[in-house]
């Protein structure tokens, strides 16, 4: 894991500062794109609503 993110830190422009912030743009883009592409097309295919209990 470190490789991965050590190879982003080392391609990012600028100083600490700039990659930090680079990098948080990063973070924030990646969680987006979960949130409004990713987990609503896998919701349906998630066994949540499948309930056992029976209302009585």
């Amino acid at each position: 894991m470190d490789v991965m993110y050590g190879w982003i830190w080392r391609h990012l422009p600028g100083n600490a500062w700039v990659r930090g912030s680079i990098s948080l743009v990063l973070a924030l883009g990646v969680v987006y794109a979960l949130f409004q592409y990713v987990f609503p097309w896998a919701e349906p295919l998630l066994p949540f609503n499948d309930v056992t209990v029976d209302g009585q």
